[in-house]
C-alpha cells in the first residue's frame, strides 16, 4: 500500500512551476516544445502477469496544476473514491500506454523536483474495466484506478513501479492511501524522457 501527502505534492509543484519559468529554453527544448514522452518497459512482479514484460510509454501534454490537485483532494475527503472518478474523468493530461495498444487517457499527472535536478512523475488514469469483471460482478471493479510513479534523473533516465488496478483512500485529511489489488506493482525499467512540457 502506498501512501501521499498532497501538501508535499502541491509544494512540490510550485517549486517545480517556479524553476521552469526561470530557466531559459534553448535552441532544441524550443523546436520540441509539443510535450514529454517517457519511454520503457513494464514487467509484472508476481501473479498471472509474474515475469511478462510489455513496453510503457507516458506521453505528457501537460502537468496537473495544483488548483486541480486540490479539486482531487477535496472530492476525496467530501464524496470518496466515486467522487475522485468524477473529476478525473474531466481532466486531462495525457496518455498511458502498456503494450501495443492506444492505451488510455492520463487523467492527472503530477510533477515535482527529485534528487539533485531530477524529476518525479505522479499518474492518475480510470483504467478500463473489461466485460468479465462487469459479467460477474468481480472484487475487481472496485479497484477502478490506475497509478504509476517514475523517478526519473537529470538526464531523463530512471525506473518507476505501476499498480494496473487500486483503489484510493484519504487518510489523516491530507494523505492519500493508494491499495494495489491483491498483487505487487509492476516495475515500470529503462525508462527514457524525451520533449518538454512548457509552464503555462
Amino acid at each position: 500500500m502506498k501512501t501521499r501527502s498532497l501538501l508535499n505534492l502541491l509544494g512540490g509543484l510550485s517549486i517545480l512551476a517556479s524553476i521552469a519559468l526561470l530557466q531559459p529554453l534553448s535552441d532544441a527544448q524550443a523546436r520540441d516544445s509539443s510535450g514529454q514522452r517517457v519511454n520503457g518497459t513494464v514487467v509484472g512482479i508476481g501473479g498471472r502477469y509474474g515475469g511478462r514484460s510489455r513496453p510503457f510509454s507516458l506521453i505528457v501534454n501537460s502537468y496537473t496544476a495544483p488548483n486541480l490537485v486540490r479539486e482531487l483532494n477535496d472530492a476525496l475527503a467530501h464524496g470518496g473514491q466515486d467522487e475522485v472518478l468524477k473529476t478525473l474523468s474531466k481532466m486531462n493530461a495525457g496518455r498511458i500506454q502498456i503494450g501495443t495498444g492506444v492505451g488510455v487517457r492520463a487523467n492527472a499527472i503530477i510533477a515535482e523536483p527529485w534528487g539533485e535536478g531530477g524529476q518525479k512523475l505522479t499518474v492518475f488514469y480510470e483504467r478500463n474495466i473489461n466485460f468479465f469483471e462487469l459479467r460477474y460482478g468481480t472484487r475487481s471493479q472496485d479497484y477502478p484506478i490506475g497509478y504509476a510513479e517514475l523517478y526519473l534523473d537529470r538526464n531523463g533516465k530512471g525506473q518507476g513501479s505501476l499498480i494496473a488496478a487500486a483503489r484510493i483512500k484519504l487518510k489523516d485529511g491530507n494523505t492519500w492511501e493508494v491499495e494495489d489489488f491483491g498483487t505487487y506493482p509492476a516495475r515500470l525499467m529503462g525508462l527514457r524522457s524525451s520533449g518538454r512540457v512548457l509552464a503555462r
